[in-house]
């Protein structure tokens, strides 16, 4: 008969409770029926709740720990904290390898680590059996090695890495799996999985030898039997029952809230609180998952460290901690949740592959993984990752930190990011905002950059898109302002397809004026008599070239004039992109198309914005960014209504209309051979908030054009704001909406039009 067992003990947080859930599948199904084991038992994760599968009752799972349980041998004797070399009788005062006099604390730990190598090496119980072979070889190349202290590496020798080596050579199947979730030769030098800290310690804090004592705690050295209490701890380790037996004993990194310190209990501090059977089983689930040296080619032949799911640290996504977090921190693993039960062979083939493939590449950092979780980089029936940081709290003392919980599915929208990564962009970002020598507002930017696309990982949504051309944006603005930056990023932004636009709000959706009116002014481009594509607006918005090539690439230029975007205001700014657009314009005979856009907005957005009812520094921010977008046709959705601007506002706008849009739309009114042209007084009477007069100015150059105009005098305009009022008229509207803006004016051609001349100006 088939049991399920639900664990409320092995929980996905905090890593202790998770590892705890491994070991219980590990031990029980590595051992053989007649041991009390049961090779076919399988587990899966239920409700944030591991549910092991076997046939075992509940009485002979525990019966399991408490009489058949034996210990993976875990030992570290290259650790100083290791029990293996001081003699009880050299610690009273002073350390035999420093000299130095030690610590009445210190004294009192490196004893209980030599009384426990001691004790284990010195039993009789056969469950203790591989332990004492483990102890007695490390024993032997302690003395081979002739030493008195723990190994060291040193400029001139690498006396560490040698004891390893010629440990490993001699260590039985058993030890080194253990062995393998410690420490790892990569070529002649050694490297340690974060799991384990250091090489088994944390600081002061030897995992291997703390190991060794709880396993004293509950298992008779002699006997074999379990120790009293050792049914009411492993009771409240599996099944989270209420057990007062709790011991003051570390337990490293892996439960962050029992690990004690300021505001830990009622006082002002607490010590921390340890069941041994917590902390057993949390190194055995620990040993499944064991690293390995990997050869790839971005590192040529140097072997590098690969831990299953354990990536560089991306720490900037996460609230729970900070982009500081990154230089201290051991990388972060991301713990795999599923749904399906699944045997040991399975879930240790899962561990060992290890790892998330994003673009043909592995996963480099946190925002990779994600990425290639929601790209199903990882698809082996994987329902959620857990993600843990382990970041430097508490002194030097490392805490494995949950960061957050991260579900697999697919999201098409992170697709997108791979634009970024063009020209090698993304990652000199990243890399030059680690330099404590970048300006403030670049490492600001390529930090919140970093949450947004980790959001954009997680959520399909036009808000997390606008976010991420947002920071996108504020970091080529950053960029463009200092020179020393732009060698270390040497590209400003990849084009981005027009995807970004569409997704975030273009086509067919409804959203924001602000979104609106950003793509509108994105979208100011020229085209010449060549057919070339010109004048961009994103040159008016940083210091670069207009595009290189036909993926839109381009080069810093740190003397452009065209870049006239500065700190100031939104109606400034727009006031002083159409001056330089106007100069451009006329430079390359295309002065009607000044404002001609590829993209529009309507007459509602215009009239939002006309009273102030948008938000124009967040319409700063996603021109900036969807200005990198390749922007081709895309219009608002036609409202279909009556414009709600005032008359004297749509007469103005036909001098601020590009030139060839108002031929295309084929006004009665307007002969195919006549020309537009807006005049320099026009704007500059607005920007001097004398809005009357540049109506009165538009009303008689129409009547000079030969335009019946309904009523004898100009519209009214009382209490405007003249340079808003221009920089609205900046913001290209779509052809229907500037169809119907101009026919609410109610315009006719005359039957015999007033002398003028061909070119209006």
């Amino acid at each position: 008969m088939i049991h399920e067992h639900f664990l409320p003990g092995c929980t996905p947080t905090p890593l202790a409770s998770y590892l705890k859930a491994l070991a219980v599948l590990r031990l029980v199904a590595e051992a053989a029926a007649e041991d009390g084991g049961d090779p076919d038992a399988a587990g899966f994760w239920r409700d944030d709740v591991f549910v092991l599968r076997t046939r075992l009752t509940d009485d002979e799972l525990r019966n399991f720990f408490l009489e058949r349980y034996r210990p993976t041998p875990l030992v570290a004797p290259w650790n100083g904290g290791s029990g293996f070399y001081f003699q009880e009788s050299k610690l009273k005062e002073k350390d035999p390898v420093t000299g130095k006099k030690l610590k009445t604390g210190v004294r009192d730990q490196q004893t209980k680590a030599t009384r426990t190598v001691a004790a284990i090496a010195q039993c009789t119980s056969s469950r203790l059996a591989d332990y004492r072979d483990a102890i007695a070889i490390a024993g032997r190349v302690v003395t081979d090695f002739k030493i008195v202290g723990a190994p060291e590496n040193t400029s001139t020798e690498n006396q560490k890495d040698r004891f390893i080596q010629a440990f490993r050579n001699l260590a039985s199947d058993r030890c080194l799996s253990a062995m393998d979730s410690v420490v790892v030769i990569t070529g002649d030098e050694t490297s340690f999985p974060p799991m384990l800290g250091t090489g088994g310690n944390d600081g002061n804090l030897d995992f291997t030898n703390n190991f060794m004592q709880r396993l004293l705690e509950v298992i008779d050295a002699s006997t074999g039997t379990a120790c009293p209490g050792a049914a009411d701890l492993i009771n409240s380790a599996l099944f989270s029952t209420h057990c007062n037996l709790l011991s003051k004993r570390a337990i490293g990194q892996f439960v962050p809230g029992s690990a004690g310190g300021p505001n830990a209990a009622s006082g002002f501090e607490g010590g921390a609180l340890t069941n041994a059977w917590d902390f057993i089983l949390m190194l055995e689930g620990a040993m499944l998952f064991a690293a390995s040296a990997v050869r790839r080619m971005e590192f040529g032949d140097r072997a590098i460290l690969s831990a299953p799911f354990v990536v560089r640290s991306r720490m900037g996504t996460e609230g729970a901690a900070s982009a500081g977090d990154d230089d201290d921190s051991r990388n972060e693993v991301w713990m795999p949740l599923w749904a399906a039960p699944c045997g040991l062979d399975e879930v240790r083939s899962l561990l060992s592959e290890g790892r998330a493939t994003l673009n043909g590449r592995s996963a480099r950092d946190g925002l990779d993984f994600a990425r290639a979780v929601a790209q199903l980089g990882v698809n082996r029936g994987i329902r959620e990752f857990q993600r843990y940081g382990f970041l430097k709290r508490q002194g030097k003392n490392f805490l494995a930190t949950p960061l957050s919980r991260v579900a697999v599915h697919r999201n098409p929208d992170s697709d997108l990011i791979a634009d970024l990564e063009r020209r090698n962009w993304l990652a000199s970002v990243q890399r030059y905002a680690r330099d404590e020598n970048a300006p403030n507002a670049f490492r600001s930017a390529a930090r919140q950059l970093d949450t947004a696309l980790f959001a954009l990982t997680q959520h399909s949504s036009r808000g997390a898109l606008q976010n991420v051309l947002r920071h996108v944006g504020r970091i080529e603005a950053a960029l463009s302002l200092s020179p020393k930056s732009q060698e270390a990023v040497r590209a400003p932004a990849p084009r981005l397809s027009q995807a970004w636009a569409i997704k975030a709000g273009g086509e067919g959706a409804s959203d924001s004026s602000e979104f609106r009116i950003a793509m509108a002014l994105a979208g100011l481009r020229i085209v010449d008599g060549d057919g070339r594509s010109l004048l961009h607006a994103r040159t008016h918005l940083a210091k670069i070239t207009e595009p290189l090539n036909a993926e839109g690439d381009r080069k810093w230029e740190p003397t452009s004039a065209l870049a006239v975007w500065g700190a100031g205001s939104l109606t400034r700014n727009l006031g002083a992109l159409l001056h330089r657009r106007r100069l451009e314009a006329a430079k390359n005979n295309a002065e009607g198309e000044a404002l001609a856009s590829t993209t529009g907005a309507t007459c509602d957005d215009i009239a939002d914005f006309l009273a102030s009812t948008t938000d124009d520094a967040r319409i700063a921010e996603l021109l900036a960014g969807l200005a990198c977008v390749g922007l081709h046709r895309i219009d608002a959705p036609h409202s279909g209504r009556e414009p709600v601007l005032p008359p004297a506002f749509a007469l103005l706008k036909i001098f601020f209309t590009s030139e060839r849009l108002l031929h295309q739309l084929k006004l009665d009114w307007l002969p195919e051979d006549r020309l537009v042209r807006l005049p320099d007084e026009m704007p500059a009477r607005l920007a001097a908030d004398d809005v009357e007069t540049a109506v009165k100015l538009a009303w008689q150059r129409l009547r000079g054009f030969g335009v019946k105009l309904p009523g004898r005098d100009p519209p009214r305009v009382i209490g405007v704001d003249g340079p808003r009022w221009l920089a609205a008229l900046c913001i290209p509207l779509t052809r229907d909406e500037t169809r119907l803006l101009i026919q609410s004016l109610r315009l006719e051609a005359k039957d015999q039009p007033e002398p003028t001349t061909e070119l209006i100006s």
